[in-house]
């Protein structure tokens, strides 16, 4: 795709980090934005900025780890536009904390998985057959993250080797049929977002956690995390890597660290050759 003015972008996730970058990315190239994220507060106040700036905005409060709110969402941006041509499963939560993962609830497990990977499951099952019947060019958007090319962050990285998988199958379902559609899995690294703070949306029925009661080796790497966090790219950064892999038709898109990208080949050479890490 090439030619984004006049086109229709929903962006789950919207109302801050990454899902407000790309929206307005978006709107700066002349599109109609359908916003949708948990937090309705924080959604008003993002969609407000964006329309006063002249945006076209159709802002949807959405939990995308319920069906019935995702399919809601995809029938308001197409009763509301007509149409979508990109579509930006981006909502994600980070949320799990730092307990081993015999010992994290199934709640919290529903949770992540909920809304990291359903919520992408769910975004392909609502759009993609309208986006596939209006016979137009368009373009899937999964946000992932390193952790779904590298070993390890828990619950977090299983959820996003998930999404990997899910959008490298989508790829070459879409080229198969020989679709007008194309996807692109991101896989941020350090970006500076709020996503260590998700247990601010967690539902009722999960716990947060008592993170002083972690071992002390674990609670230094969250502290580093955060640290690593607040320094990241901008918002910004990948919401530019995501645009020119639209018009690039990329599959993957790795607006990340050299020092994370440089871990991606010791892990396959792990595995090619049978090798514990």
């Amino acid at each position: 795709m090439q030619e984004l003015a006049g086109k229709t972008a929903v962006v789950t996730g919207a109302a801050s980090g990454i899902g407000f970058a790309l929206a307005e990315r978006f709107a700066e190239e002349g599109m109609r934005i359908v916003m949708a994220d948990v937090e309705a507060p924080a959604l008003t106040e993002a969609s407000e900025k964006l329309a006063a700036a002249g945006a076209t905005v159709l802002p949807v409060q959405t939990d995308v780890s319920k069906w019935e709110e995702v399919e809601a969402l995809a029938g308001a941006a197409f009763d509301e536009f007509g149409a979508v041509h990109v579509l930006c499963n981006n909502a994600g939560v980070g949320g799990a904390g730092g307990q081993p993962l015999w010992e994290q609830p199934i709640e919290t497990w529903q949770w992540v998985l909920g809304v990291n990977l359903w919520g992408v499951v769910y975004g392909v099952h609502a759009f993609v057959p309208r986006m596939l019947g209006a016979g137009e060019e368009g373009h899937v958007v999964n946000t992932a993250s390193m952790a779904g090319l590298l070993g390890g962050s828990g619950i977090y990285g299983v959820s996003k080797h998930g999404v990997v998988a899910l959008s490298e199958s989508l790829h070459q379902q879409f080229v198969l049929a020989n679709t007008k559609l194309r996807v692109s899995v991101v896989c941020p690294g350090f970006v500076n977002t709020n996503i260590i703070n998700s247990t601010r949306n967690k539902p009722a029925n999960v716990e947060a956690g008592d993170d002083e009661a972690l071992p002390a080796a674990v609670k230094e790497r969250m502290e580093f995390m955060r640290h690593r966090l607040a320094a990241g790219y901008a918002p910004s950064v990948v919401a530019g890597a995501v645009l020119d892999a639209i018009h690039g038709q990329r599959l993957y898109v790795l607006p990340a660290q050299d020092e994370l990208k440089s871990l991606i080949l010791p892990r396959a050479e792990n595995i090619v050759n049978e090798r514990n890490p």
